[in-house]
């Protein structure tokens, strides 16, 4: 039988990665139960208190990592930004790179594949167009954009001969899953996410094959 060493400094590595998953898994925790509670008692109705409790901590602990409700229910977006962005410049390097953006994208919500129910739905809806949301949203936005044109500048070899389009590319990318979210949040009767998110990458890609072709805009001499 061969005897298994664990060195001090793999311990300590061990030990730092368990830390480092503890961590993300209160973060998802907590978000998780702040989207939950609001949807269940409309968001006004529900404290930070009520958070770390349905999350099994203190409150001291929610204010470790959220400054606000409102924060901690964006974090899921946020979150999901930050994922995508790691799964694209994970994909295989010979992977084309919109099927490797399309497989990134669909890694964070291809499992959500059931449909929840009208009453659910409305609860959603209610929470997401509370205004005090809009603000955090807005920056949630922004950081899937920079996260994916990050990932995808990397792919595309990161010097300054690709231009601005990762940044365009990943707008193109970031609206299409909201215009499909918000189809998926209005839906009547409710419908899959997952589904509805494959379509909006599917329509993007089609419509810029439909349109480009015959596109002739007169280009500047730089266009970096």
């Amino acid at each position: 039988m061969l005897a298994v060493v664990q060195t001090t400094g793999e311990r300590g590595q061990h030990s730092a990665g368990l830390r480092e998953r503890k961590k993300i898994a209160t973060r998802q925790a907590l978000s998780v139960a702040a989207m939950r509670l609001a949807v269940e008692r409309g968001l006004d109705n529900v404290l930070v208190e009520d958070i770390a409790e349905a999350a099994g901590v203190s409150a001291r602990t929610f204010n470790n990592y959220f400054a606000s409700k409102y924060e901690a229910i964006c974090a899921l977006g946020f979150d999901r930004a930050m994922r995508i962005g790691t799964a694209l410049g994970e994909r295989p390097s010979g992977e084309p790179l919109w099927e490797a953006i399309c497989q990134a994208v669909m890694s964070e919500y291809g499992m959500a594949n059931t449909a929840h129910d009208q009453e659910w739905m409305a609860g959603v809806r209610m929470v997401t167009s509370t205004p005090a949301l809009r603000g955090e949203y807005l920056k949630v936005q922004a950081m899937t954009q920079y996260s994916l044109a990050e990932a995808i500048a990397v792919r595309m070899g990161g010097g300054r001969d690709t231009g601005m389009f990762p940044r365009i590319l990943a707008a193109a990318v970031t609206a299409a899953v909201q215009a499909a979210m918000e189809r998926w949040l209005w839906a009547d009767p409710p419908t899959a996410l997952a589904p509805m998110i494959k379509r909006g990458l599917d329509q993007l890609a089609d419509g810029m094959r439909r349109t480009l072709p015959g596109c002739s805009l007169p280009l500047p001499a730089d266009s970096g």
